[in-house]
């Protein structure tokens, strides 16, 4: 049986974990739920290749039975780490695979990725008030000394926790077609608001045979280490689906993100737009 790939990167406090909850309710799918490590050893693979000296002497001497070499064995890691799962799709979850879409793509044309979104402001909310209840705790990146405006500015920042995907994102807009195509965003209001739709969805887009969800009962599997995270993202399964409480975001934070990300609400909460926006964008 040949196995699909499919990566689930997106924004924090998205809804990834509870996405892969659902994705390993379908009986063909094998989804461990767990942040992988796959994707960071497999860019740190391309690190060292390209400074290993013998490598380099090789790729001098016979470049493209090298290079095929190297794609080969790169592609053997890539299928081999989750092993004969016997099921249909492999759903392997790390923010980085949207960033490295396109080397992803390189080793397996027929990968996709899915990438939960959420309004920007309840994102800040959500781990501002995860903060407030662990505020004796620091950030992993030492956030904690920053007032509540400093610290959403530095959580927006390039190389922060939502700066960073959401730098991925708007990388997209300069993406071929082709490639745009092996993206399905997935609103994580839409997962609350209709788990069983937009499901049924993302099953089609994968190519797999409906399969029924129950929201009210939902298998609870391990969770991956909230202390790596300092307990500011936690990443708690529930056994059922709720909606969470709206977070009262200060209106000069939620201005100035929104300020900051005018083309993020255009592609994906446009004002005056239908309520679900295509899956693909932009």
């Amino acid at each position: 049986m040949t196995t699909r790939f499919v990566g689930v990167a997106g924004l924090p406090r998205a809804g990834s974990t509870l996405l892969c909850q659902l994705l390993a309710e379908h009986p063909a799918i094998h989804c461990e739920g767990h942040s992988s490590p796959l994707c960071n050893a497999l860019l740190m693979m391309r690190r060292f290749i390209s400074d290993d000296q013998f490598m380099l002497s090789q790729l001098d001497v016979q470049f493209e039975a090298t290079y095929a070499h190297l794609k080969s064995a790169m592609q053997g890691f890539l299928h081999g780490w989750h092993g004969e799962c016997g099921k249909q799709v492999v759903v392997d979850k790390n923010r980085a695979w949207l960033h490295c879409i396109e080397m992803l793509l390189h080793l397996d044309p027929e990968a996709r990725l899915l990438v939960p979104i959420r309004e920007l402001g309840q994102i800040y909310g959500s781990i501002e008030s995860q903060h407030q209840r662990t505020i004796l705790l620091d950030f992993i990146d030492h956030l904690a000394d920053f007032d509540r405006f400093g610290r959403a500015d530095k959580l927006f920042a390039q190389d922060k926790s939502i700066g960073a995907p959401l730098s991925s994102i708007r990388a997209i807009e300069e993406l071929p077609q082709t490639v745009k195509n092996r993206l399905y965003f997935v609103k994580f209001e839409d997962m609350i608001a209709d788990p069983v739709g937009t499901m049924t969805h993302i099953y089609t887009w994968l190519g797999l045979p409906p399969h029924a969800i129950d929201p009210g009962r939902i298998t609870v599997r391990p969770h991956e280490s909230d202390s790596h995270y300092r307990f500011k993202y936690l990443h708690r399964q529930q056994g059922s689906i709720a909606a969470p409480g709206r977070h009262e975001i200060p209106p000069r934070i939620q201005a100035q993100i929104e300020r900051a990300c005018a083309w993020y609400y255009e592609w994906f909460y446009p004002k005056n737009g239908p309520a679900s926006q295509p899956r693909t964008k932009p």
